[in-house]
């Protein structure tokens, strides 16, 4: 019989079918007899996530309606039904896999490939068949024969099966009951919203909103540094005193004590260089080209994905999904072999270093099921390089380029630390001198940073002309991420749990979601407008600050909820836990949610009635102009006869304390708000007020 191969979706199967001899049919193709296939075999598709879940209505009716009442969804045996528009390619590849003994899976080579693959078998009802598994980590043709002749068995494939099974379950549990019930309690506060709630993709706006609150609450506090320009005989250099305080008094006064007026004599006192090499930078892996891409080019993460994902369909780069960063003796070996290739292909020729392998790049022990992201064996001609689009290009020779950096020299540079003395006080400046830019040749738009004007030449026990002066600073708020910096704070967001258990585990797991996963969980947060990103800046939206406000202080603002989850997850991957006590252990969560969450909602100081901060919606007739109507605004309230003169406006946040819509309403109406509680003063203190509305301007009474 012919054995059926399943790939995930239509481009895969393209590209298996380009190591054989093969016919097109309708929904699969076949492949002639071959050396490796000597009966030939049949390649057919999935397209995408053909089986899903089914809707909570099709296990009971009153799940059908949005009710705190029907909560919680927790079926006894979970269904899963062929997704809408998908049943005809369901349908072929159920009659293919009846009619042979043997089923490969050849979806992708993670727990999600491993999950599309039994969902699909396990629906089609077909059962006692022998199942191999294609392990590869290239689509080249030479990579995929290999792959096909040395196939795997389903031992471990059926373990990954059960782990994203229970990950599909419990994120469905999680948002399912999480969204109606934060949806159905904010509604009743008068949001007529729907708020999604997803086991990664919460704690991760919550991130956003603990940086935006952050810089929020920033009060800048001036500094005060002393700095000189000293005068050599071979030019001029700055130094600054190891000395920074929050008193002008203070620098002054030390000034004195040293009788340094201005205008004064110096010397160099101390003069040491020492050289310094930085090695190559270390292969990609998805979230770190994702992060250089953003930085480079302000590629969105989920773009890098894509544009990858394409490049590697290409048979340019090997499997984009990974979170390694080393590669195994066998891919340094091809490469090794190809260095003048490459170098040729981007005009970028260098002699070789070394090409004996270094633990930095080539370490089996630090590669599980897939390595670094590297070029594959292909060489792509002139013509090929030219016709990807701009954004293949740059990606590929990003690649390309990090590749080759293994085999370039370290960049060194002399680094020169200069102590300048004038009457005592001590001065310090650091240079730098570039000696050999190394692997840095292979980068161009780096060397473009800016750097420091170059020290002069200088002599111990040199005298100069020093011209010291007190300098005057601001302390500056933490600056919003950017979408590159979010996927690397997912992937680090250990340093914001106090626990240090989590702290492990989440380093362990390493953060949020996965490396196939956050791009993704990037684009549903956007899209359930959590968050807005604006010239690569990802900033918070009113509806992310009203979810992160009724989550305070939840597990689902938590990334340790999620990493422990991920944690046994992945023991259920290698066969150390169980799916069914997993999901006990969720249904104890959701039923915790339940119980917990209207109480929690109160503590964290919601009001009773609430108006999204970015609506339209009219708050109260405008005390000044008495035309128009308060609307809330981005970032603040205001009048809707704003075009037409009337300037009466409400902050958002007032001392650090956000103005709700029912606090603005009793501002315009009664004049003032009943005691607000929380008001931070300039040193810091917290106090209790009521804010009074005098001639349009806020005023406190106390």
């Amino acid at each position: 019989m012919k054995p059926v191969i399943v790939a995930e979706k239509p481009s895969q199967a393209k590209a298996y079918a380009e190591a054989f001899k093969t016919s097109k049919r309708d929904g699969y193709l076949e492949i002639a007899p071959d050396a490796i296939f000597p009966e030939g075999a049949f390649i057919t598709w999935g397209i995408g996530h053909l089986v899903e879940l089914k809707e909570p209505k099709a296990y009971d009716p009153k799940w059908g309606r949005w009710k705190l009442e029907a909560l919680p969804i927790l079926p006894e045996k979970y269904q899963f039904q062929v997704a809408r528009g998908k049943s005809q390619q369901f349908n072929i590849i159920k009659r293919l896999i009846s009619q042979t003994d043997t089923v490969i899976n050849a979806c992708d080579v993670d727990r999600e490939g491993s999950n599309i693959f039994y969902s699909i078998y396990y629906q089609t009802g077909v059962k006692n068949k022998k199942i191999q598994r294609l392990w590869i980590n290239s689509l080249e043709v030479d990579e995929v024969r290999k792959g096909f002749q040395q196939l795997r068995d389903n031992k471990q494939d059926l373990l990954l099966y059960q782990e994203a099974r229970a990950r599909q379950i419990s994120d469905w549990l999680v948002g399912m009951n999480g969204s109606r019930l934060y949806s159905l309690l904010l509604q009743e506060k008068g949001i007529h919203e729907v708020f999604a709630i997803g086991r990664v993709q919460t704690p991760t706006v919550f991130l956003v909103y603990q940086r935006a609150m952050e810089i929020e609450s920033f009060v800048p506090e001036p500094f005060y540094e002393i700095e000189g320009v000293f005068t050599a005989e071979k030019g001029r250099y700055k130094g600054k005193a190891k000395f920074k305080v929050k008193e002008r008094r203070e620098a002054e006064d030390l000034l004195q004590k040293h009788h340094i007026t201005g205008k004064a004599e110096g010397t160099v006192a101390q003069l040491k260089t020492v050289e310094k090499r930085m090695p190559p930078p270390m292969l990609h892996s998805l979230s770190t080209l994702q992060a250089t891409a953003n930085r480079k080019w302000k590629y969105s993460p989920a773009k890098v994905l894509s544009v990858m994902q394409g490049l590697y369909e290409k048979k340019l780069v090997s499997y984009p999904r990974t979170d390694a960063q080393h590669i195994t003796p066998a891919e340094f070996s091809y490469v090794a072999g190809q260095v003048e290739s490459y170098q040729k292909l981007i005009g970028a020729e260098f002699p070789v270093a070394s090409k004996s392998p270094k633990k930095r790049f080539v370490d089996s022990a630090k590669v599980q099921e897939h390595y670094a992201i590297i070029p594959t064996k292909s060489i792509p001609t002139a013509r090929k390089l030219e016709g990807l689009a701009r954004d293949e290009r740059n990606l590929y020779e990003e690649v390309l380029r990090t590749t080759l950096a293994m085999f370039h020299r370290d960049y060194r540079y002399a680094e020169t630390k200069v102590t300048t003395e004038v009457n005592g006080l001590a001065f310090l400046t650091t240079g730098k001198t570039d000696l050999d830019q190394g692997w840095k040749d292979l980068f161009p738009a780096a060397k473009e940073a800016k750097q420091e004007p170059p020290l002069p030449e200088l002599r111990e026990q040199e005298a100069v002309k020093a011209d010291v002066a007190v300098k005057e600073g601001m302390t500056t708020p933490p600056k919003p991420y950017t979408e590159g910096q979010l996927i690397a704070m997912m992937k680090t967001c250990g340093k914001y749990v106090d626990d240090v258990e989590d702290t492990e585990i989440l380093k362990e797991i390493e953060g949020l979601g996965t490396e196939a996963t956050r791009s993704g969980i990037i684009e549903t947060i956007k899209r359930h407008e959590y968050i807005e990103v604006k010239k690569n800046i990802v900033s918070i939206t009113g509806k992310g600050r009203i979810l992160c406000q009724s989550i305070e202080g939840n597990l689902l603002s938590s990334p340790a909820m999620t990493a422990k989850w991920e944690t046994y997850l992945k023991k259920i991957g290698k066969g150390e836990g169980s799916p069914e006590v997993f999901l006990a252990t969720i249904a104890k969560f959701i039923h915790k949610l339940l119980e917990d969450v209207p109480a929690q909602m109160k503590h964290n100081g919601l009001p009773d009635k609430l108006a999204m901060p970015d609506s339209k919606e009219e708050i109260a007739l405008c005390p000044r102009c008495k035309k128009g109507m308060i609307i809330s605004r981005k970032g603040s309230y205001g009048c809707t006869e704003y075009d037409n003169g009337c300037k009466q406006s409400f902050p958002n946040v007032f001392l650090k304390k956000r103005l709700t819509a029912k606090q603005v309403e009793y501002l315009c109406t009664k004049g003032k708000t009943p005691v607000i509680k929380g008001f931070v003063s300039k040193n810091g203190k917290k106090f209790n007020a009521k804010l009074v509305l005098e001639d349009g301007k806020l005023k406190m009474e106390f």
